[in-house]
């Protein structure tokens, strides 16, 4: 069986969750499947310029095939309209929701092309993220072999009427977690949503040594986590104001490390420490010693990075506006989650060595119970077959 896995971009150069979980499902499934990821040429979600080269690429077992983008993103213009469209989404005709849609991108005629022109190519296509213009635009081109990854919770475009047909198109859907799938149910009641929750694996990497990461970057004092991209979507305007204000009123030893591509400005800190893009070692090495992982973002479908700090063992504080990251904690018992300011205080100064080392244990019971390879590989089998 051949199964292409479309994506709006791809690569080891690109850390965003659903591309690395596109990615990841992709090459685990060629252990059953000829897997390939259908792809543009984009780097930069931001602008979707042209970075790699058109054509196809081995990443292990699964080969990539990139399309050129036709066009970079207008930010400012995208940004205005979306503006425009978020105060009236309901009103929004198809064709403006439409037009919205086009200046998200990324958009590839080429790609589409590709879809039209091969689709008896492949036995199934699994399209990774409901909000990108290569989802909404390619897959009802293959409809009677598609399958959806939504990633969906609770943001604003997902209000557009233009999606309450386009979730009546896919022969299927696999879910992150249960809290999505529920979200969408009540999104498109009149729809069956047909499909599993079946989230991903998580492998933490051999012999984990914290110290080495502590060593390399002087690290001495205990220190806050944040893994991903930096951005004002992710919440980090507002963890950036809870650690610089909770410095200065109480002058703590901690310092707040980041690893990720900067999409916003970082601050300028003594105690803010942004190492930018690591390799899986030091990123494992990070989270086995880290004292907190934070994970400010309001809006998440799964977060792997929270699933690989709780496999590291450790302690995980979230954005309690996130019903995915509270569902996760209040599951696992891995993990507080704050609402404001003085709740996210509370629990950095309230919680002893002793209870952050239980919750990482709990954290990480939950993981190896409902996040392996061997179950996700399974479900895919059967969902498609």
């Amino acid at each position: 069986m051949k199964v292409a896995f479309v994506v709006q971009r791809c690569g080891v150069e690109v850390n965003g969750g659903a591309e690395q979980y596109c990615l990841q499902v992709a090459q685990k499934m060629a252990r059953h499947w000829q897997t390939e990821v259908l792809t543009t040429c984009a780097l930069d979600y931001m602008t979707w310029d042209n970075f790699y080269p058109a054509g196809t690429e081995q990443l292990g077992a699964t080969l990539v095939r990139r399309f050129s983008v036709d066009y970079p993103r207008n930010i400012e213009q995208f940004n205005g309209l979306s503006g425009q469209l978020d105060i009236r989404q309901k009103k929004a005709t198809l064709e403006e929701q439409e037009t919205w849609m086009r200046a998200q991108g990324p958009m590839s005629s080429a790609l589409l092309a590709y879809l039209g022109d091969g689709r008896a190519r492949y036995d199934a296509f699994i399209f990774v993220g409901y909000l990108y213009a290569t989802t909404y635009f390619g897959l009802p081109v293959v409809r009677d072999k598609a399958w959806l990854v939504p990633l969906g919770h609770d943001e604003w475009p997902i209000y557009f009427s233009m999606w309450d047909t386009f979730f009546s198109v896919p022969q299927g859907f696999i879910f992150n977690t249960e809290a999505e799938r529920e979200f969408l149910q009540r999104r498109f009641s009149t729809n069956p949503l047909p499909g599993p929750v079946t989230g991903v694996g998580i492998e933490i990497a051999d012999q984990v040594n914290s110290e080495t990461f502590r060593t390399r970057y002087n690290l001495d004092v205990p220190f806050l986590l944040y893994v991903g991209r930096i951005d004002e979507s992710k919440g980090c305007s507002e963890m950036f104001e809870y650690f610089t204000r909770w410095k200065a009123e109480v002058h703590s030893p901690y310092k707040l490390v980041l690893l990720g591509r900067e999409v916003m400005p970082v601050p300028f800190h003594d105690d803010i420490v942004h190492l930018g893009f690591v390799s899986d070692e030091e990123k494992w090495s990070a989270m086995k010693a880290c004292d907190w992982l934070l994970m400010p973002s309001p809006h998440e479908s799964l977060s792997m990075v929270l699933l690989e700090a709780w496999s590291a063992g450790r302690p995980a504080l979230v954005n309690a506006k996130c019903a995915v990251l509270v569902r996760h904690c209040q599951e696992s018992h891995g993990g507080l989650w704050y609402d404001g300011f003085d709740e996210w205080r509370a629990a950095l100064e309230g919680v002893d060595s002793d209870t952050k080392s239980v919750l990482g244990r709990q954290g990480q019971a939950y993981v190896r119970e409902r996040y392996s390879w061997k179950r996700v590989e399974a479900d895919y089998l059967d969902l498609i077959s």
